[in-house]
């Protein structure tokens, strides 16, 4: 009898470019020139991404586009959020009357400057003439491709 083995990297699959972005655009604004240069159609999507923080849960804000013609899929991810933390009913010398205090969060703590993440699944080897197209935007600082394989919490990018 053959002896067949099954290999778990077989089903794993990377097929995706990620791109950090850096710019102070709100989401939404950043959303809008995406689409007009890149000539693609990103839309908010209704549910944000949760990740879970030690301080509380922290959402981030999406916008999608699936090219299907290509096989392509586009997610706009912000990287950067505050988190408000959890109420409790102990009261101490640093608690709510008038203090606020926030925390920051990020999406991909490796990338804590970059503001937000392009993530493109089943590009076509595009990925430097999609970073030659965001860098025209002029509210666009800089952006650059990243090895994703080198990132620790590459599980958010699962969703």
């Amino acid at each position: 009898m053959a002896i067949h083995k099954l290999l778990i990297d077989d089903f794993e699959s990377a097929d995706y470019t990620l791109i950090a972005i850096h710019s102070s655009l709100e989401d939404y604004r950043l959303a809008y020139f995406v689409n007009k240069e890149l000539e693609i159609k990103l839309e908010r999507c209704p549910n944000d991404l949760g990740v879970k923080q030690k301080e509380g849960l922290a959402l981030f804000s999406r916008y999608f586009f699936d090219f299907e013609d290509q096989d392509e899929a586009w997610h706009l991810i912000q990287n950067k959020t505050s988190i408000s933390p959890v109420q409790t009913s102990n009261v101490s010398l640093f608690s709510a009357d008038g203090f606020d205090f926030n925390y920051s969060a990020f999406f991909l703590p490796e990338l804590k400057t970059a503001d937000y993440v392009l993530k493109v699944e089943n590009a076509a080897d595009a990925d430097s003439t999609i970073v030659q197209q965001l860098l025209k935007i002029k509210q666009v600082t800089t952006a650059y491709t990243v090895d994703h394989y080198k990132l620790k919490s590459k599980n958010n990018l699962i969703f």
